[in-house]
């Protein structure tokens, strides 16, 4: 959305004080696995979610010279894991890495907190060969692994039968249940989002990720830039209200 905190806030204003429709262009929020992973997560599929863990590694695009990897790829995963919480980040520590010579970070690895208590961790980064998207939710009744680059979504349930091995019956956790790959309809992306900005401009509906959206990652980002710099647990400021003037 924008490259700081202030120029994400003067952008939304205007957009708010002119009355325009506006949105993010978070391509995650129309991915089928994430989509489908939301509607599960609200149906109570999980229970009560206890983390929230994303993949998104791959080569260095040569496209990209005026950001790293936090601005450019994490902003994606920071949105994705408020969206399908429908919450808030509270709080980032960060860890960067310089691995190919050039002024921005390749590496992140980046630990927060959401408003409900949520553990979130993020792993991303351009010095790998292996191109990985993933996101897996952990709840109290097993976790969800959705592979964004396929739009596969598999349900890894909790074990209910018991172990007849003596010796691991003193420690208490969970034991490997089934395991299921849901059938899901699987749109593309670009498609869907163009498709959801229509219907923004029409009036209909609002399917796209918001100005005040755009204006949460981009403070996330900032705060986990700041972490990483300092090497401390860094706040992350609320958007506010948007005022008209």
């Amino acid at each position: 959305m924008a490259g700081d905190p202030g120029s994400a806030r003067r952008l939304a204003q205007a957009f708010h004080t002119a009355a325009v429709p506006a949105a993010v262009g978070y391509i995650e929020r129309f991915n089928p696995a994430l989509i489908a992973l939301r509607q599960r997560l609200e149906a109570g599929q999980l229970g009560d979610v206890f983390s929230i863990a994303t993949r998104r590694t791959g080569p260095y695009p040569v496209r990209i010279t005026d950001v790293g990897v936090i601005h450019d790829l994490a902003t994606h995963d920071l949105d994705l894991t408020a969206w399908i919480t429908n919450t808030r980040y509270t709080s980032i520590a960060a860890r960067t890495a310089h691995r190919s010579g050039r002024p921005h970070e390749d590496l992140l690895a980046a630990l927060g907190q959401l408003t409900d208590g949520t553990i979130t961790h993020h792993q991303v980064n351009w010095i790998s060969p292996l191109k990985e998207r993933t996101t897996i939710v952990t709840g109290d009744n097993g976790i969800l692994v959705a592979d964004t680059l396929t739009a596969d979504l598999s349900y890894w349930a909790n074990g209910s039968t018991h172990t007849q091995w003596e010796a691991l019956t003193a420690f208490r956790g969970v034991t490997e249940g089934d395991v299921t790959r849901y059938a899901i309809l699987k749109r593309e992306p670009l498609i869907a989002e163009h498709e959801a900005f229509r219907d923004l401009v029409l009036g209909h509906s609002q399917r796209t990720a918001t100005l005040h959206d755009g204006l949460h990652a981009v403070l996330v980002a900032n705060a986990a830039l700041h972490a990483s710099h300092t090497g401390t647990t860094t706040a992350v400021p609320t958007p506010g209200q948007l005022h008209h003037s």
